[in-house]
């Protein structure tokens, strides 16, 4: 274990919690506020970065790829809402699992006939596909600081949003007190229209932004999806901070508990037993840290006001 590979796997650490953060994000205003369980979000993740794929093979300009991209993926997730998900609002969450699933399944599909089941990849821009030296000895990709600065720039947009503009304050009231807010007069579904189609954005800016690195291909949003759900559970359901800091957190956890588990085993068991317990125990952290914090904190690390 070196100090330079140390500060790689924590920025790598960051760079995931940031995406986890992007998709939890959207997860937890739909959870949060509307008390619906999406399992299709993270199929939402996966159409922003064929969306991407596709616009660029067009445009051959990134940045319009991004664009057209998540307008595509507001369209289309408006869509489903208007179409299905708006008729499952006052199912019981059972319902709701059920019927996303179906959705996954039929989305999973619908891509592969699309776009073919074979991998696809979508380059990073020129001017940020090389790397930078942080410090002496020390180089990291430019892509994957992006990544990471544009996860926080839309950290701090949503904190704005929420915390200081009458929308958030609707949402937030929402989220706790729906019956009470809709007698105000304020229009509840058009405000879960606009949070779940805000959602969807965000999903698909994550996919977006990740494809450069992955391969884009059928089913990639469904293990992301998992982590997305421990996120908002660590954090506390309906929480943005909680999600932000959750995520985070989760990123740091996984990614160095995969790079270092086997050398901290080291210290106290003899090589070979470490080299066979340290994978399957970091592949185990952060089910275990959602245990620890479920047992201490039930409603999460930072629970929204009135869900606490």
């Amino acid at each position: 274990m070196s100090f330079t590979l140390f500060i790689v796997q924590t920025l790598n650490g960051l760079q995931l919690g940031v995406l986890l953060f992007l998709i939890a994000a959207g997860l937890t205003l739909v959870f949060g506020v509307m008390d619906f369980i999406n399992l299709a979000h993270g199929v939402q993740y996966m159409l922003g970065a064929y969306l991407a794929v596709m616009f660029y093979a067009l445009t051959g300009s990134f940045v319009l790829a991004l664009i057209l991209a998540l307008a595509a993926a507001l369209a289309f997730g408006l869509l489903l809402e208007f179409t299905i998900f708006r008729q499952l609002y006052d199912r019981d969450h059972l319902e709701q699992v059920i019927a996303t699933f179906g959705i996954i399944i039929f989305l999973n599909q619908g891509v592969k006939v699309v776009w073919g089941a074979a991998p696809l990849n979508l380059p990073i821009p020129e001017a940020l596909a090389g790397t930078v030296q942080i410090m002496p000895g020390l180089v990291y990709p430019v892509w994957r600081l992006v990544i990471i600065a544009s996860g926080l720039i839309v950290a701090l947009m949503l904190y704005f949003l929420v915390a200081r503009t009458r929308v958030g304050m609707l949402v937030r009231a929402g989220a706790t007190h729906a019956r009470i807010v809709s007698a105000l007069g304020v229009d509840i579904r058009r405000l879960f229209m606009i949070v779940f189609g805000f959602g969807t954005m965000l999903a698909a800016f994550a996919g977006v932004m990740i494809a450069p690195i992955l391969s884009v291909e059928p089913g990639m949003g469904d293990s992301v999806l998992i982590l997305a759900f421990v996120v908002i559970v660590i954090g506390g359901i309906g929480s943005m901070r909680g999600a932000f800091m959750a995520a985070l957190l989760i990123g740091l956890v996984d990614t160095l508990g995969r790079s270092f588990m086997i050398d901290i085993l080291r210290l106290v068991m003899p090589p070979s037993p470490a080299r066979t317990v340290g994978p399957a125990l970091a592949s185990m952290l952060i089910y275990v840290l959602m245990a620890l914090v479920l047992y201490f904190r039930p409603s999460g690390l930072f629970p929204a006001k009135g869900r606490s």
